[in-house]
């Protein structure tokens, strides 16, 4: 057979075989939330931006991830077939917006102490009174507290997580309320070891984090970025990533 025969029965042959499926796109709304979710030189990074990112890689999906004011995201992904919001507490209230893909992290706010406080021990809520406390003016820790009775010399109303932790190496408090994740990094930026401070009391442990994707989605989305992170759990890909973010 001829050399340019061979050559045109190649290609008409080529053009027979079907061209491989371009990759699904999934966009991603979320805030500025460290560790969580942050912006850092122009890049999304995060807790769970990482994990998000593994999980649409093993779901099949490209990733396109936008940083908003949170009312500005919230908004946007209930208004976009096919677009995710992250990170979000599941409520309720939520529970018909979304279409829900994890829990992906435990949502965990504790009083800390300083480590070196072996003095301060809890054994029941009533005992907090007893204490100095500090917690984020506006914060739900806040919020609790004071609906817990607290007020006056026991809860001291902050204007950010940085100066309630300063505050408490300093000893003008003697625990404050943070969100674990919060706490960890607080820790990192004022170069503090991880072990400087410990819990000492649970304040709100029932609420977890997920992914909330759109309900206009298509319906097999859900499932397949479900299935991702119920792998990258079991393979320990996402507590690894956990791990790193939670100094431990």
């Amino acid at each position: 057979m001829a050399l340019k025969t061979m050559l045109c029965l190649a290609v008409a042959a080529c053009g027979l075989m079907p061209l491989p499926a371009r990759a699904e796109r999934l966009q991603a709304f979320t805030e500025d939330v460290p560790p969580l979710n942050y912006l850092d030189h122009g890049r999304v990074k995060g807790f769970s931006t990482e994990l998000l990112q593994l999980v649409a890689k093993e779901a099949g999906f490209e990733l396109d991830i936008e940083t908003l004011p949170w009312l500005r995201a919230y908004a946007r992904a209930r208004s976009t077939p096919g677009a995710l919001l992250y990170t979000l507490v599941r409520t309720p209230e939520r529970e018909s917006q979304f279409q829900w893909v994890g829990p992906i992290s435990p949502r965990r706010i504790y009083l800390y102490k300083l480590a070196e406080r072996r003095d301060i021990r809890i054994a029941s809520s009533a005992e907090l009174a007893r204490y100095r406390n500090g917690a984020l003016a506006g914060s739900a820790a806040a919020k609790q507290l004071a609906e817990m009775g607290l007020s006056g010399d026991s809860l001291d109303i902050g204007h950010s997580d940085t100066s309630d932790l300063q505050k408490l190496v300093l000893g003008r408090l003697d625990m404050v309320a943070m969100l674990d994740w919060a706490m960890a990094w607080q820790l990192r930026q004022l170069h503090l070891p991880a072990n400087t401070v410990e819990p000492a009391w649970l304040l709100d442990g029932k609420q977890q984090y997920w992914f909330a994707l759109n309900p206009n989605s298509p319906p097999d989305w859900r499932k397949r970025l479900q299935s991702a992170l119920d792998k990258i759990g079991a393979d320990g890909r996402a507590q690894a990533i956990m791990r790193r973010y939670l100094n431990e």
